[in-house]
C-alpha cells in the first residue's frame, strides 16, 4: 500500500477512468468510485493494480449525502488518509430551456454540483487534519461560456468554477489547493451521440477531438506536478474558445 491515495468519483470509464490511471502511474493507491457499471469499474481496478499500486472500487452515489458520508467514512478508516480527489461524476440531460422540465435540472444540479459539495466535505476535513491535499474539480468550457441546449450542465459547471474559487480562498492556509479542468469537446460515452460533429469540429482551432487523456494530463498538473497554483480553471479545448 502506498503512502499518497486518490479518490475518483465517476472513475469507472470515460475522463475519470484516465484520470484515474494517470494517477495511478504517479504512485498513488486509487479509489474508484463508479455509480452503477460494475463490470467497468472492476476492469479500471485491475489496470490499476497492473501498475503496481493498489485500486478499490467504492459504489456509492455521490449525488446522496448520506451515501457520501458513509463510504468516505469507510475510506477514510481503512486508509487513514484521501491526499487527492477528482471531483469527476458528471451527467448530461440536454434539452432547450422553454422545454426543460424540474426532472432534467435537478438531476444534472445534484449529480454535477452538489455532489462536489457533499464528497468535498468530509474530504476536506481529512485534509485540514493533514494540512495537505489537492482537489481537481471536472467543470467544462461551457460553465465559462455556456450552450444552448444546456443550461442545466452549463449552470452546474459555472457553479464548480465559483466553489473552486472560493475554497481555493478558504482553504490554502492549510496546503489545500483546489483547481478545475474545464474540457471542451472530448471523445467519451457522453459526446459519442452528438449530431453534426463536422460543424463542431470547424470550431476548434486544432480540427480535432480531445481525448481523456488529454483531460488526464491537465488533472495531473494541478494535482501532482505544481505545488504553488491554486483557484485556476484550465481550459483544454483544442483551441475551442480563444
Amino acid at each position: 500500500m502506498s503512502e499518497k491515495l486518490a479518490l475518483v468519483t465517476g472513475a469507472s470509464r470515460g475522463i475519470g477512468r484516465a484520470c484515474a490511471i494517470e494517477l495511478a502511474k504517479c504512485g498513488y493507491d486509487i479509489i474508484v468510485n463508479y455509480a452503477g457499471n460494475s463490470e467497468a469499474a472492476a476492469k479500471t481496478v485491475e489496470d490499476i493494480k497492473a501498475l503496481g499500486v493498489e485500486a478499490e472500487a467504492y459504489k456509492f452515489d455521490v449525488s446522496n449525502s448520506k451515501d457520501v458520508n458513509e463510504n468516505v467514512a469507510r475510506i477514510v478508516e481503512k486508509y487513514g488518509r484521501i491526499d487527492i480527489l477528482i471531483n469527476n461524476a458528471g451527467i448530461t440531460r440536454d434539452d432547450l430551456f422553454i422545454r426543460m422540465d424540474e426532472e432534467k435540472w435537478n438531476a444534472v444540479i445534484n449529480t454535477n454540483l452538489n455532489s462536489a459539495f457533499y464528497v468535498a466535505k468530509p474530504v476536506v476535513k481529512v485534509m485540514m487534519k493533514q494540512r495537505s491535499g489537492a482537489i481537481v474539480n471536472m467543470a467544462s468550457v461551457v460553465g465559462v461560456y455556456g450552450n444552448i441546449g444546456q443550461a442545466n450542465y452549463s449552470a452546474a459547471k459555472a457553479g464548480l468554477i465559483g466553489f473552486t474559487k472560493s475554497l481555493a480562498k478558504e482553504l490554502g492556509s492549510r496546503n489545500i489547493r483546489v483547481n478545475a479542468v474545464a474540457p471542451g469537446f472530448i471523445a467519451t460515452d457522453m459526446t459519442k451521440d452528438l449530431k453534426n460533429t463536422d460543424e463542431y469540429l470547424k470550431l476548434i482551432s486544432l480540427r480535432k477531438m480531445g481525448t481523456p487523456e488529454d483531460i488526464a494530463a491537465a488533472v495531473k498538473f494541478l494535482a501532482v506536478d505544481t505545488s504553488y497554483v491554486t483557484g485556476q480553471v484550465l481550459e483544454v479545448d483544442g483551441g475551442l474558445v480563444i
